[in-house]
């Protein structure tokens, strides 16, 4: 449980980089995905799925 509160933790800290340090282009991004299809935006969410998981695998295997 503690490792999944943080990676948690991490998360919020790179999303709190993107917001806090580059607010314009936070701004610029969730512009581009109100454009993109959802069937892309599912796929490069299970490839992001995947990547996290190869990585949490290689790391604590």
């Amino acid at each position: 449980m503690s490792d999944f509160l943080a990676a948690i933790g991490l998360v919020l800290v790179v999303e709190g980089l993107v917001y806090g340090g580059f607010p314009g282009l936070a701004k610029r991004l969730a512009t581009e995905v109100l454009g993109t299809p959802e069937n892309v935006l599912r796929v490069l969410g299970l490839v992001s799925i995947a990547l996290g998981v190869g990585v949490v695998w290689l790391v604590r295997g």
